[in-house]
């Protein structure tokens, strides 16, 4: 492959300048001699040889709050970025996809964490969230070897620490998922650039580019197959607990969706024995689904899953957590609480939740709550300037609502987002609260010709009386 075809494959999909990763494929392998690991010396990776070889993927798991270049945060699914576009690319060019939740299953964190980032062959590390564990792992593969690890970052996520002047894969979301066709077009061109780097291996650590005789740590083959083998035998276990919970939230089965994330957060938080440091991984997307499941199960009363609720989302501290969907769920058992207990704390708190969650980042459904929970709260107002206050805001912030959903439907790429059911859903409430009643049936016909799961009705119908209740 001559260095000009190196460049455009590389380049096309990173949209930066890879640069001096061309000397390799110009012939000048003399500057890596002694870098580049024997196998790799002189001859491209066979076909036969990478079904054998092994990628570790870097990377959070769950939704996850990113931050855009301009500090706004926003949610992100990593699971739908690794098994729409990370894994079928990986596994197209014939490497085996190790993920590092998968490790965690596995109960070996640090020690076969390192090993890992020493051994595979190729490491992916997805660094959209800033996960200052990702970040960390990274800096640690860059130092332990020169070739053959890939950046990824969403399209508007800020740059993390020193990592600007890094080559970095580039995708993009839509909404809190990646829409089917950029997860297609992002796969193809990233299981291109696996091939590439395939078949002309490239130095890509500033470690090894900076420090030119520096020499790569080894580790036995005995010790490498050992630990490969646990992982693909344990490490299978938190993904399919979190796909069984997913699952039967789908079929709103919660007493099902209850127990595995409830294994899922077991497994998440176990330490392996003997083990200080290890097994504290981000578990915020499986305390959430949980806590979700928990309050919508209405078992053994109404009351007593919301409170279990409430207590599982308060592990992740709403009271100063900045993520949407903590803010979400939170509020959600708190206005549920005002209304079987009628106890003004909680309303004022679901308001404080929803309100936070719609400023952060004129998040839709934070806002429409925000606005059901404010006029409630205008009925219990002693003051009427507070009453009419609170009326004012909850008018004013649908109004911001229709604003900021009407351009997302007229765009192209409506189709392609997964969270559109819910935008129709929180669309027509907001139109049924200002008398638009025709308009708002549209959107109410969509979301129902959408909506896949019972619970996702039920909430709808949930909201909707309560918009219709005020206005009556």
């Amino acid at each position: 492959m001559n260095r000009r075809r190196l460049q455009a494959n590389i380049a096309r999909y990173s949209g930066r300048n890879w640069g001096f990763y061309a000397d390799a494929a110009r012939g000048k392998r003399h500057k890596l001699k002694g870098i580049l690991p024997p196998a790799w010396e002189g001859t491209p990776m066979s076909d036969e040889a990478v079904k054998q070889r092994v990628c570790f993927v870097v990377m959070g798991f769950g939704k996850k709050t990113a931050y855009t270049k301009d500090h706004k945060p926003r949610v992100l699914d990593l699971d739908a970025t690794y098994k729409a576009v990370i894994r079928p690319a990986v596994e197209s060019q014939g490497f085996r996809c190790v993920r590092g939740d998968e490790m965690l299953n596995s109960g070996m964190i640090d020690t076969r964490m390192y090993e890992m980032l020493l051994r595979a062959d190729l490491v992916i590390a997805d660094i959209s969230t800033g996960n200052i564990n990702a970040v960390y792992e990274l800096g640690v593969r860059h130092a332990l070897r020169p070739l053959s690890t890939i950046i990824m970052q969403e399209d508007q996520a800020a740059f993390h620490f020193d990592l600007s002047h890094i080559t970095t894969f580039v995708y993009r979301h839509l909404g809190e998922d990646i829409g089917s066709q950029e997860a297609t077009k992002k796969s193809a061109a990233l299981a291109e650039l696996i091939r590439t780097l395939k078949e002309t291996p490239t130095r890509d650590s500033p470690v090894y580019e900076y420090l030119k005789g520096l020499q790569e740590p080894v580790m036995s083959e005995e010790d490498y197959a050992e630990m490969l083998t646990v992982i693909e035998e344990k490490g299978d276990g938190l993904a399919q607990e979190i796909a069984k919970g997913k699952a039967a939230m789908k079929a709103s089965d919660f007493a099902a969706a209850i127990e595995a994330f409830a294994n899922a957060r077991a497994i998440i938080t176990k330490k392996p024995e003997g083990d200080e440091s290890a097994g504290q991984s981000d578990a915020e997307y499986v305390t959430q689904q949980l806590a979700l499941a928990t309050y919508k199960s209405k078992q053994p009363s109404k009351v007593k899953a919301l409170e279990e609720g409430l207590e599982i989302i308060g592990t992740l501290n709403p009271n100063s957590s900045n993520d949407l969907e903590t803010l979400g769920i939170t509020g959600a058992i708190r206005k549920r609480l005002w209304l079987f207990e009628a106890q003004r704390p909680h309303l004022d708190k679901a308001i404080e939740y929803y309100e936070r969650g719609f400023n952060l980042q004129r998040d839709y459904y934070n806002g429409e709550n925000y606005a059901v929970c404010l006029e409630m709260r205008a009925d219990e107002q002693a003051d009427e300037d507070e009453a009419a206050y609170d009326r004012l805001t909850a008018k004013k912030t649908r109004k911001k609502i229709i604003e900021l959903l009407t351009p997302l439907f007229e765009s192209a790429d409506i189709a392609e987002r997964p969270d559109r059911v819910w935008m129709h859903a929180t669309m027509a409430n907001c139109l049924f609260a200002l008398k638009h009643d025709e308009e708002a049936k549209v959107h109410e016909k969509k979301f129902k010709e959408l909506a896949d799961a019972d619970w996702m009705l039920a909430t709808y119908e949930e909201g909707k009386r309560a918009v219709l209740k005020q206005h009556a």
